[in-house]
């Protein structure tokens, strides 16, 4: 009869030393999946201060009337996710996209005006800002910053500090949200939703075609 083998105590070590680099591990794995922002380079943050220079717009009417057309839009300054400055304001035609990461028409539009962009059709001329708002941790798709850098995002995003002011300047209610301003800053036309990149160009080429500015 074959008599059992008692482990020695250099296994017992050995099992132990194993047995605690795994639990290490382990909580190692937990705490970071504890942060969204663990794997965030350094300098880049998905909220920034901005400022906001002039009356807010008013938000679209129930009947689709847009009270803001016609009006001076106020002038909003802050920074991209790494801290690069970024201005909204008089100087040139202007698209201002607004998009939420956790919004699903936003994270389905934004390949298509990636795609508007490769294939030329920007109007001449124009400026696309983006504006990163409605952030939060907590909800899908977080961070924003990675996921536009994902898609290839070519115009610059300006990150909405955590109360949306840049949002609720320029009368934000949906999303994605549109705004399209002319060289002197006044409000052409705003959109709230998703829109055809054909249509959005002729949407934008028609308005800016009949702007006192042009």
């Amino acid at each position: 009869m074959s008599s059992a083998v008692k482990p020695s105590r250099t296994t017992w070590f050995i099992v132990g030393v194993v047995a605690l680099i795994v639990a290490v591990a382990g909580i190692a794995a937990v705490t970071s999946g504890d942060d969204p922002d663990a794997d965030v380079p350094e300098g880049v943050e998905q909220t920034r201060p901005v400022s906001v220079t002039g009356a807010p717009l008013p938000v679209v009417a129930a009947d689709g009337t847009d009270p803001a057309l016609g009006l001076v839009a106020p002038v909003i300054t802050g920074a991209t996710f790494d801290g690069t400055p970024v201005a909204i304001g008089p100087g040139s035609p202007t698209l201002v996209t607004f998009l939420a990461h956790w919004c699903p028409h936003c994270r389905a539009e934004v390949p298509r005006l990636v795609e508007w962009h490769a294939q030329g059709d920007v109007p001449e001329g124009l400026q696309v800002v983006a504006v990163a708002t409605s952030t939060t941790s907590s909800r899908p798709n977080y961070p924003p910053s990675e996921w536009l850098a994902e898609e290839g995002w070519p115009f610059p995003v300006l990150a909405d500090d955590e109360a949306q002011q840049a949002g609720m300047a320029m009368g934000l209610q949906s999303f994605p949200f549109f705004v399209l301003l002319d060289a002197e800053g006044t409000v052409l036309w705003r959109h709230s939703g998703q829109i055809e990149p054909d249509v959005l160009t002729d949407q934008i080429t028609s308005a800016l075609d009949t702007s006192p500015a042009a």
